[in-house]
């Protein structure tokens, strides 16, 4: 079953997932993880692309750019 975006008014399946570090005030945003994670959000990629990290916070994109996608 395909996981959903963890916004709360959204249905949109999840793309990608987010996750952070407060001691580095670092956020990431990786290829959604293979399982549900209670520390991470997963993200639609509407709202993956509309996150911006909070001031002073470092965001790192750890996207894989080139993946294969199979019909």
């Amino acid at each position: 079953m395909p996981r959903r975006c963890s916004r709360s008014t959204c249905n949109d399946h999840a793309a990608m997932t987010l996750s952070y570090h407060y001691a580095t005030a670092t956020v990431w945003i990786d290829d959604l993880a293979e399982s549900a994670d209670p520390h991470a959000y997963d993200l639609c990629e509407r709202h993956g692309q509309r996150f911006a990290a909070p001031s002073g916070w470092r965001l790192e994109d750890r996207r894989n750019r080139f993946r294969v996608v199979l019909p």
